[in-house]
């Protein structure tokens, strides 16, 4: 039996979950970006004696690991890590735009395209089929007129998640579907299974956020 505790702070809304096996326990929802740091080790918290679960009974930390906000990503990391060493516990890396493709799997289109804003108009973006199998692998790309033509002549994509609005003003496909999803920690549930099951766990010691592309600062420019 698997008893995880999923945490993601890669999105907008902060959230954590705890599951056993392939089933949702109870779950916990921040919608405000600022507070994930001083928020999260409280739900986490209250969401085990809520559901009267003790911390020494978890079998795995599973995280949300990007792409996705910067500040996010290093606070749920961080803090997925620190368990998994005081626990002895294993990691399990979810990818964030699988997570949220799993959110829209109950829509009808061919395919799923989640995306993540990235400033201007970047976005992180993958493609995934309704079995959750990558067409496109994760990626950062600039979006134009011409982006998913190809694909969009013959297939139906449904595009979502806080970067698909930009596109929504470029696309004129009438097989480009535009969807109002909120991924949260429980749409990881059935894909941290998955991998705990087939024993699919991170590298405790050197498991990374996945940022998408390189942090970028002032600083960097004057170096």
């Amino acid at each position: 039996m698997s008893l995880i505790l999923n945490i993601d702070t890669a999105v907008q809304s902060a959230s954590v979950c705890l599951s056993e096996n392939n089933d949702l326990i109870g779950l916990k929802i921040n919608p405000s970006q600022k507070d994930h740091g001083s928020w999260l080790h409280i739900a986490i918290e209250q969401l085990l004696k809520e559901n009267a679960i003790d911390l020494q009974k978890l079998t795995a930390i599973g995280i949300s690991a990007g792409p996705g906000s910067y500040t996010g990503l290093r606070v749920g990391m961080a803090s997925a890590k620190g368990l998994c060493y005081v626990l002895n516990i294993p990691l399990i890396a979810v990818d964030t735009l699988k997570m949220m493709a799993n959110a829209a799997i109950v829509d009808n289109s061919d395919f799923l395209c989640p995306m993540i804003d990235a400033r201007r108009m970047e976005v992180f973006t993958a493609l995934f089929d309704k079995s959750l199998n990558a067409i496109m692998p994760d990626s950062n790309i600039i979006l134009n007129e011409s982006s998913f033509k190809d694909i969009l002549v013959n297939h139906t994509i449904s595009f979502f998640g806080n970067g698909s609005f930009k596109f929504k003003t470029l696309n004129s496909s009438k097989n480009a579907r535009f969807l109002e999803i909120n991924p949260t920690a429980e749409h990881m549930v059935h894909l941290s299974y998955e991998l705990w099951k087939n024993c699919q766990f991170a590298d405790l010691a050197y498991s990374e956020p996945n940022y998408g592309k390189e942090f970028y600062t002032p600083a960097k420019q004057s170096l």
